[in-house]
């Protein structure tokens, strides 16, 4: 079983993605058998893992994923694997707003849950001996949370690396400084409406990587940093899906509108027997005809609104899957695209697969994010009546119309209620909620 280590930050935007990429790259390219996790609800990051370790990355979540989960995704990571390296989200101690003592899904929650250690990656812009302070604070907020290293980032020359590294040594003497990365404008990742903009739209993804690898490899101590890393505490359960795949062959949407479909939940439902069977909506593929499951999961569909109305083949095929019984789910944008019309961002309206009476707007936006706890009120192909589940709402698309009976009965994180979402039509259903794990 593999070590692990978690890279995380005081705050997003420090730049823990783009060295942890050149990490992974830099030790994939060594050679070493590295396998990479990132914390929550994230789709785009892990595409980015895998494209520099040329391994799968899992999300874990303490709050959307039952302790079992975790540590079966853990353990399958570590298989095969010389070490885990695990990114972390938004800052160390960030996370949901719940009730005292409850997991919410911060990190710090993750890194206590599995006793990895952390690797802290600080801006270092516009600090000095206050980068000790910074450092001191994060290590000693919570036992449970064990800092080992610090890399200091966007640091400007020798002289500001002297005065961060002896004011950290005299007050964290315990804590290993691993490097300094310089300010480097092609370490800059580009973002959208949903974060960054994916990996597979990169035609310069190899170079970029490599290039952060490179900067990683000259600046900072790697022998330390994977000698920091040791085993996940948690025990290693059986292989079990978090959630039922809902077909025997199960047509799965896969392209640049429809690429927000967590590898753990795929490989999930290939352990328990399910045949995965891709296909692009895109390119106006029809789910496989002797599919008895299709899954549309999120991505951007609003971006892509008239080529999909356009294709004849793709929405034909949804409609024929449904007349033969097949069973379809569609999760955020897949959702928009069951629905009857979606109104891009120009305010033109494109007529989608016309299965569940729903009309949505990209043109109207209004944030939702969240995690959401949800609960079918009907049998449906996530599960049975009564079924409870974790997820994570995220989309600035608004619902115009929604008509029907609702799929789920939701609530948020804090426990509040949120009311009805999604809708139901035979053995249609879909919602904007992104299932994580059974409750």
């Amino acid at each position: 079983m593999g070590n692990g280590l978690v890279i995380a930050a005081p705050s997003s935007g420090s730049g823990k993605t783009s060295a942890t990429l050149g990490v992974l790259r830099l030790l994939a390219r060594r050679g070493l058998k590295v396998a990479s996790a990132k914390v929550g609800p994230d789709y785009i990051d892990p595409a980015f893992h895998a494209a520099a370790s040329g391994r799968p990355c899992f999300n874990l979540d303490s709050w959307a994923m039952r302790p079992a989960t975790v540590a079966g995704l853990a353990a399958r990571l570590a298989e095969d694997a010389e070490l885990v390296v695990c990114e972390g989200v938004m800052g160390l101690f960030d996370g949901a707003f719940v009730p005292a003592g409850q997991p919410d899904g911060s990190t710090a929650d993750l890194a206590a849950l599995t006793g990895w250690p952390v690797v802290l990656l600080v801006d270092g812009r516009g600090m000095t001996g206050s980068a000790a302070a910074v450092l001191a604070g994060f290590a000693g907020l919570r036992p449970d949370v064990s800092v080992r290293g610090v890399i200091f980032n966007r640091v400007a020359g020798e002289r500001h690396k002297a005065a961060i590294a002896d004011a950290c040594r005299r007050a964290c003497p315990h804590i290993r400084l691993l490097g300094f990365l310089p300010a480097d404008s092609g370490l800059e990742l580009p973002s959208r409406h949903l974060g960054l903009v994916q990996a597979s739209e990169r035609s310069d993804l190899a170079a970029f990587l490599d290039h952060a690898a490179g900067l990683v490899e000259t600046h900072l101590d790697m022998e330390a940093l994977v000698a920091l890393a040791c085993p996940s505490r948690l025990p290693a359960p059986g292989h079990a899906p978090s959630l039922p795949p809902p077909g025997n062959r199960v047509a799965v949407a896969s392209d640049i509108a429809f690429a927000f479909a967590y590898a753990a939940l795929l490989e999930g439902w290939r352990a328990a027997g399910a045949e995965i069977l891709p296909f692009s909506p895109l390119a106006d593929q029809a789910p496989d005809a002797s599919a008895d499951a299709v899954y549309l999961p999120g991505g951007y569909p609003e971006l892509h609104a008239g080529k999909l109305a356009g294709n004849s083949r793709f929405l034909g095929g949804l409609r024929d899957a449904a007349r033969r019984d097949a069973a379809l789910f569609g999760e955020c944008g897949g959702y928009m695209v069951l629905g009857r019309v979606l109104i891009d961002a120009d305010g033109t309206a494109h007529e989608m697969a016309g299965l569940l009476e729903l009309e949505t707007s990209f043109a109207t936006r209004r944030l939702h994010l969240g995690y959401r706890r949800a609960r079918l009120l009907a049998d449906a192909p996530p599960g049975r009546a009564g079924d409870g589940f974790r997820g994570h709402e995220f989309h600035y698309a608004c619902i115009l119309r929604e008509d029907g009976p609702p799929l789920f009965q939701a609530g948020d994180a804090a426990g509040s209620e949120i009311g009805r979402h999604g809708l139901i039509n035979g053995r249609v259903a879909g919602s904007f909620i992104h299932l994580i794990d059974r409750a």
